[in-house]
């Protein structure tokens, strides 16, 4: 088939990460209106946000064996339906079940699943098409994350403002669409895996493989280096600056988002002239600037401004490691592209956790949890650093 095909192949791929943008941003949104619709106390309501990032990497671990024989097809059409059926129950199950929260929380399982599947499956699927600059590719794919996380921001508050956040059940039917749409296209866009079945490495192999481990590393500081910032960006918008949870919401995550969608733009377009293992050694160093200058800066708009570029800083770790993995083991197939999504997530649920828990052994200091989430990007550039001493053992 010719690469024009394939396009319609990356339309799907970048609208899968859209779903996944909505997923994972669109409750967070409501989690006072839980609270306040269905008496849903607030330590139930932090669940939400645990069973989601729980079942997704249950999902990663089981996508490494089972994914390929399923077959890709299947199990990505598989991915949108869940994420529709979780989104549209999300409008209805709460009022349906006898406890709302056992409603709401059937509908996060369900679309955690989808997500989780779409982590494993639109990367490889993307890597296999046969387009020129894969890197290239890969960074613009990733970067639809970045612009459905800001959509969903952004319309969901231009909704709510509109028509009143009781209406949110019309909101979430409405998220659904992508995709419902999105079941057509991986349906029937042309499809091919990376590895030829049989000939992938197995998952006891990669353990063995030094290198495996040293990007399992880098996926889990890429994750830690930007969930350690994303997830704190709000609350530590609204604490430095004292605004509301909107305009902090706007001017904190929203911006890291932005900022985040044009690295990766940014790299699509130019960056694959540039080789790739240094672009992500500066985008360390300047990510642990950004921590610094959140860290340690007294004033408050220096603290956004590193809070916001990290963003920009973070935006190729995720995607550069998974180029890198395709690069250096090609043979790594369906096994290795769910390890490194589980260790991504696996580092998006530790590094905001040690952020938080270092500010409150600091006494409620944010800043000082955020200037500890700079271990991650350093132990990312060691990582890079010994990559390109083994391929220079190896040259």
């Amino acid at each position: 088939m010719s690469n024009g095909n394939y396009r319609k192949t990356a339309v799907a791929c970048y609208m899968g990460f859209v779903t996944q943008a909505i997923t994972a941003n669109f409750a967070p949104l409501l989690f006072l209106t839980f609270k306040d619709s269905y008496g849903i106390p607030l330590g139930k309501i932090a669940l939400i946000s645990t069973v989601f990032f729980f079942t997704q990497l249950l999902t990663d671990l089981i996508c490494a064996k089972a994914a390929d024989r399923i077959g890709y097809r299947p199990s990505v059409v598989a991915s949108e339906a869940f994420s529709a059926a979780g989104l549209i129950g999300l409008a209805f199950l709460p009022n349906l079940t006898k406890d709302p929260f056992t409603g709401i929380m059937i509908c996060v399982v369900l679309y955690a699943v989808g997500s989780g599947l779409i982590e494993v499956l639109v990367s490889p699927i993307m890597e296999a098409c046969p387009f020129e600059h894969k890197e290239a590719a890969m960074s613009l794919t990733h970067s639809f994350y970045c612009w459905g996380s800001v959509a969903v921001i952004l319309f969901s508050t231009l909704f709510f403002t509109a028509f009143g956040i009781r209406n949110w059940p019309v909101l979430s039917c409405f998220w659904a669409l992508i995709p419902i749409v999105n079941i057509y296209l991986f349906a029937t866009c042309p499809i091919n895996t990376p590895v030829e079945t049989g000939e992938s490495m197995s998952i006891r192999q990669l353990l063995k493989d030094g290198r495996f481990r040293i990007l399992v590393l880098l996926m889990v500081c890429s994750g830690a280096s930007e969930l350690s910032m994303a997830q704190w960006a709000s609350a530590f918008t609204e604490s430095a600056l004292h605004v509301t949870k909107t305009v902090g919401d706007l001017a904190g995550p929203c911006l890291f988002a932005v900022l985040m969608g044009i690295c990766r733009v940014l790299y699509a377009k130019i960056g694959f002239r540039i080789d790739l293992k240094k672009v992500m050694t500066a985008s360390g160093v300047l990510c642990v600037l950004c921590y610094h200058l959140a860290g340690i800066s007294k004033n408050p708009v220096f603290g956004l401004a590193g809070c916001a570029v990290c963003g920009f800083a973070s935006g190729i770790m995720w995607p550069g490691t998974i180029s890198t993995a395709s690069r250096t083991l090609p043979f790594g197939g369906t096994a290795m592209f769910a390890l490194l999504a589980l260790a991504g997530d696996l580092g998006g649920s530790i590094g905001p956790a040690l952020v938080g828990t270092v500010s409150e052994l600091a006494g409620g200091s944010l800043q000082v949890g955020i200037l500890a989430g700079t271990v991650f990007p350093v132990l990312l550039i060691v990582g890079i650093l010994l990559l390109r001493r083994d391929g220079a053992k190896k040259a």
